[in-house]
């Protein structure tokens, strides 16, 4: 294996990608685009944003929790992320009594930081090149179960090998380009993490679902966290005794801002592209996985709402869920009709016409369309099961509760109880409790079976039918008897039942049915995060691939996001919305008192941010714009980014932080699949409204002076 990773073309093509386009890994940086980069403005050199055997940005990257990124910005481990990132853990430390996500959090000095149980951030401290190591005994020859075989095995080798090398390392093994190339990566987990800051969400979330995806934007979407760590610096459970982590690098933070053409970078860990797939499979998203995905969720948002407005309590305990729930049903909707404004699946198919052509004297070629394309027609049918199980029957919340209720029952009989052996897995079963209403629930078991006889091909399952004519012959009567019988709908039946009650729950027998196993209804189809993902496609886009780059040599091939830390890089940039209508690249504070409205949820700001816009008194934070002094809230840039890459830094030329990302234009939520710089926009939240609503809502001053302004 190599040591020292050589910063090698490898798989990425020749040439150099358009400013603002691509999500770069680093060891591709310095070959491929750090003289573009340059050319647009960035005073960094390569090593200063990636260097192999020493410090660099990088060591102030860190991935937050399990699906966002985070910023290190200051040398006691302060850590910037999205607030709707810290949402979980925000109100995992609420109650009715201390509404943290409604009125806000703030610890005015390091003993009031609360801790954030199963909260984990992770540093990447090495990435190398591993393709020999999993590649290099797999013969010419090999088919496609021995070549899996054989990867499986060196991986697992190899990741023991690199355990023993990193000792309390977490080592992470990612494909690339289809399986053509490996990475490693060597990540230092901590775990002790303090909530420090919060806004209310009346400014974290600001607009709501309203505003979700949508620009003008005005949303402060930050919170603040510390990593603690042992007295040595070392990752540690929590501890009384642990100290504010002093990290290898932070982020200055610039208090000047960006202007319109100003060159911007995307450092994070976006999740998942799909840059190369078929017109087969655009077609597929556009015009059936994202409206069946669109229609059952909003009738549970709907549920949900309803429910929320009735109860402050279910407010709290379902504001988490809504909000998971909401964030992709939105962005399915302007995927939708971003793909259909750009042509993608007419341009896919114009591309893949002119590659067979071109394919169709090649033997190594020429069949890999006509194969592809077999493999995705008998794959879409069960794969639209498995999407539709997992937006249905998988939802209902009783059906996780049995389950959860009789392993924690067994345990304990088995004479090793999760409150001492598995502490973590007991406060997980007592948050699932906490966080539920068993009349919500039961509504939204209703709706989602209803839904699943709808859209699954041919009428409701036959299996499913079959439990509902035992109870009936209706689902609403179902899922009464279901809920009725139930020992597991509240935790003090659960826990005045015997084990065997727990056994006979019929409910158990509808998780089965929802699994995707062999008494499910699923088809034998698990279930992947794209119908490309599907193992009898995807092995098509290993050789698809190198014949893309022997096709196509000019074009820039940047791997497809797989949670990996990447660059992107563009400039501050508006867009013309619609004939004739210019979208500016920035908000201020002037446009979010205009949309203040105290009648509407969404729109009612705290009476403190009221009083400030009346006084003025902005300090250092505000900027001239327009002959008005004024604070920046939100601005526009054209980098490459998808989820994932929520909470990352946006950075100046010089790599100084100018605003925290958190979302995209509603119409470029496509980009996954096909980005346009035309189109495509992120959105970030000004580091200066950030700066703003600290010092002078939060009055945590403190915190800022523990920052390096500049």
């Amino acid at each position: 294996m190599k040591r020292i990773l050589l910063f090698a073309a490898a798989l990425c093509a020749c040439g150099t990608a358009a400013a603002d386009e691509g999500m770069w890994l680093l060891p591709y940086l310095q070959k491929m685009n750090i003289a573009d980069m340059r050319d647009k403005g960035c005073r960094l050199k390569a090593e200063d944003i990636y260097r192999i055997d020493g410090s660099s940005l990088k060591d102030a990257i860190v991935v937050f929790g399990r699906g966002c990124t985070g910023e290190i910005v200051s040398p006691e481990g302060l850590v910037f992320t999205n607030h709707h990132c810290g949402y979980g853990s925000i109100q995992a430390l609420s109650s009715v009594d201390h509404d943290y996500l409604k009125n806000g959090f703030w610890a005015m000095n390091n003993a009031e930081e609360l801790p954030v149980p199963g909260l984990e951030i992770r540093f990447v401290r090495r990435i190398l090149d591993v393709t020999p190591d999993l590649l290099g005994n797999v013969p010419n020859i090999a088919g496609e179960a021995e070549r899996a075989r054989i990867v499986e095995e060196n991986t697992r080798a190899l990741t023991e090998r690199l355990e023993a090398e990193h000792e309390g390392m977490e080592i992470q093994v990612k494909s690339f380009f289809g399986g053509n190339r490996y990475f490693a990566f060597v990540m230092e987990v901590f775990k002790d993490i303090r909530l420090v800051g919060a806004p209310p969400s009346s400014i974290g979330n600001f607009g709501g679902d309203t505003d979700n995806w949508m620009w003008p934007r005005h949303t402060g979407d930050f919170s603040i966290f510390r990593v603690y760590a042992s007295p040595d610096n070392r990752p540690a459970a929590y501890s009384p005794e642990n100290v504010p982590y002093r990290p290898r690098r932070h982020f200055a933070v610039s208090a000047r801002g960006a202007e319109e053409g100003a060159f911007t970078m995307i450092y994070g860990f976006p999740g998942n592209t799909q840059q190369y797939i078929l017109s087969d499979a655009v077609e597929y998203v556009q015009h059936r996985s994202d409206p069946m995905k669109i229609d059952l969720r909003t009738q549970r948002l709907d549920l949900i709402a309803a429910a929320q407005e009735a109860d402050p309590a279910v407010r709290i305990k379902y504001a988490a869920k809504h909000a998971l729930i909401a964030n992709p049903w939105k962005k399915w909707q302007g995927e939708v009709i971003g793909l259909e404004r750009l042509g993608t699946a007419d341009r896919k198919r114009d591309y893949e016409r002119r590659f067979a052509a071109w394919a169709a004297d090649k033997p190594e070629y020429a069949h890999l369309l006509d194969s592809m394309r077999a493999a995705y027609a008998a794959a879409a049918e069960p794969f639209f099961i498995a999407e539709l199980i997992n937006e249905t029957g998988r939802t209902i919340e009783l059906a996780l509760l049995v389950e959860q209720t009789l392993l924690r029952r067994r345990a304990a009989a088995a004479g090793t109880p999760w409150s001492e052996a598995k502490p973590e897995l007991e406060k997980q079963y007592l948050k699932l409790y906490d966080d539920y209403d068993a009349a919500l629930d039961r509504r939204l078991a209703k709706c989602v079976l209803h839904g699943l006889a709808h859209y699954y091909p041919g009428g409701m399952p036959r299996k499913m039918q079959d439990e509902i004519d035992r109870a009936g012959g209706t689902i609403d009567a179902y899922v009464d008897a279901l809920y009725d019988r139930s020992p597991s709908v509240s935790r003090e039946t659960a826990e005045a039942a015997d084990t065997a009650a727990l056994a006979a729950d019929p409910v158990l027998r509808l998780r089965k049915l929802f699994s995707f196993g062999p008494e499910g209804i699923g088809r034998g189809m698990m279930l992947r995060r794209n119908l490309s993902d599907v193992p009898s496609i995807e092995r098509w886009y290993r050789p698809y691939l190198r014949a893309l780059r022997a096709f196509d040599p000019g074009r820039a091939f940047f791997p497809d996001a797989n949670s990996t830390l990447r660059v992107a890089y563009g400039s501050v940039r508006g867009y013309d919305y619609a004939d004739g209508e210019y979208h500016k690249p920035l908000t201020t504070l002037d446009g979010l008192i205009a949309k203040d409205n105290p009648a509407i949820y969404d729109y009612d700001i705290p009476q403190s941010l009221r009083d400030l816009h009346a006084s003025g008194d902005y300090g250092r934070w505000s900027a001239l714009i327009d002959g008005r002094r004024t604070v920046p809230v939100c601005f526009l840039a054209d980098n490459q980014t998808t989820g994932g890459n929520s909470g990352s830094p946006v950075l100046n030329a010089r790599g100084e932080l100018i605003g925290i990302n958190f979302d995209r234009t509603w119409r470029s939520t496509m980009s996954d699949i096909e980005f346009d710089p035309e189109l495509c926009r992120n959105i970030a939240v000004d580091i200066r409204y950030v700066l703003t609503v600290i010092d002078r809502i939060g009055g945590a001053g403190r915190l800022i002076d523990e920052m390096t302004i500049r």
